[in-house]
């Protein structure tokens, strides 16, 4: 699949926590929608989604050896699955 909008499953507390209940989070390119999120599940993973949102993760301000910088934020989807399907992400 050529063109992938999900950069990588996203590895957190919280994300490992909910995806116990059928919900996993990804990463996803800045101008990605929800159906093109779909289609990359389905394409990647093989199982359908039967509901997404996504989230804007706002930039944060940082400070680094005594100088100012920025993290650069982005977007991540949630992905719910039907009861008893699931996604490999490894």
């Amino acid at each position: 699949m050529a063109n992938v909008k999900i950069i990588r499953p996203r590895v957190t507390e919280k994300a490992t926590t909910v995806a116990g209940n059928g919900i996993y989070v990804f990463e996803i390119e800045k101008g990605t929608t929800k159906r093109e999120v779909a289609k990359a599940v389905e394409g990647l993973y093989k199982v359908k989604p039967i509901k997404i949102g996504i989230v804007k993760i706002p930039r944060k301000q940082v400070f680094v050896r005594g100088k100012k910088g920025f993290k650069s934020g982005g977007k991540k989807a949630y992905v719910y699955l039907k009861k008893g399907e699931k996604i490999e992400t490894i």
